[in-house]
């Protein structure tokens, strides 16, 4: 998923003709109505739909910076959702899930959500992801402008930087961004085991341990597309990506 949005960084509000806009996809009114509250206190331009066709239609006529997407809709969920307007452009996405299900979250993940957050869930950490991800896409969007050289060759894996592009035997392997990120930051310092709590300050910049499950349910999405042999677990510890012996 290519990411082309630019963001301003930081949690202060901007001026109207910078700010960035979320669409907000939830049937509660209770729950869209307090997201939209917080999210426009921090600054940002707020559309919310209600349903899965009326949430398809706002993404294509409003072109939000960013989605906070529930996954149970009515009309068609929010996977449903989430793959036709990546089909349509990139935008990244928040996923909201009533069930602490990691088999929603790894289908989540597969079909281009960045994050997801599972309910009940405080405002506070919400509006903090939203700003993490809208930072991560304006990393993304300087990285196209003055690219990284060159491309990393770990054995079959290959990593090129300049085009956020990852292979695998040769064949190309689509990550989301934040998928790509995880897997550069283990690639900087192969073998060398990460902990969740570093994985977390270096790819979502979080500067505490509060998002351990979300590493675990991303590490899981990345095994299932780069091989679930070349991401090593330390039980307690974290992380590391495995390479050929030299």
């Amino acid at each position: 998923m290519e990411q082309t949005h630019t963001s301003h960084t930081g949690t202060a509000a901007v001026t109207p003709g910078t700010q960035r806009r979320v669409l907000v996809v939830e049937d509660d009114t209770t729950i869209v109505e307090a997201i939209s509250a917080r999210l426009r206190a921090e600054g940002f331009l707020v559309q919310t739909a209600t349903d899965g066709p009326a949430a398809v239609d706002a993404a294509e006529a409003w072109q939000p910076d960013l989605m906070v997407l529930d996954i149970m809709l009515p009309g068609f969920d929010g996977l449903e959702v989430c793959r036709r307007v990546q089909a349509q452009r990139p935008v990244p996405v928040l996923m909201l899930t009533a069930r602490d299900d990691e088999t929603d979250m790894l289908v989540g993940l597969g079909v281009g959500a960045d994050d997801y957050m599972t309910k009940p869930f405080s405002m506070r950490e919400l509006a903090a992801r939203v700003h993490v991800l809208l930072r991560r896409v304006e990393r993304a969007a300087l990285a196209a402008v003055t690219p990284r050289s060159g491309i990393l060759r770990l054995g079959e894996l290959e990593i090129d930087h300049a085009q956020r592009r990852v292979r695998v035997k040769g064949d190309d392997v689509h990550l989301t961004p934040t998928e790509f990120d995880l897997l550069v930051c283990l690639a900087n310092t192969p073998r060398a085991v990460l902990s969740r709590e570093q994985l977390l300050a270096e790819v979502w910049d979080w500067a505490d341990a509060s998002g351990t499950r979300t590493v675990d349910s991303h590490i899981k999405a990345l095994r299932r597309k780069i091989g679930a042999e070349r991401i090593r677990t330390v039980h307690g510890v974290g992380y590391a990506l495995e390479t050929p012996a030299p």
